[in-house]
């Protein structure tokens, strides 16, 4: 069985990829970027894609990572 997917909406425009998994299930995705973090905020709202109906998260700040 495969995770939940997530739309990314917002952020860096050199995003991997706009389509994630949602791992863990919950509120907000932290997805590693650039030596740091991308966070996003889940939203009411769903979009189609060529994976389907999902849900979409939109980016709501930065952190870096320490070193």
């Amino acid at each position: 069985m495969s995770s939940p997917k997530a739309f990314l909406e917002g952020g860096p425009d050199d995003l991997p990829s706009r389509i994630v998994p949602i791992v863990p299930p919950g509120i907000e995705l932290k997805i590693p970027h650039r030596a740091g973090y991308e966070h996003f905020k889940v939203t009411p709202r769903h979009t189609d894609t060529a994976e389907g109906r999902l849900q979409v998260f939109e980016w709501f700040e930065r952190t870096e990572i320490a070193e």
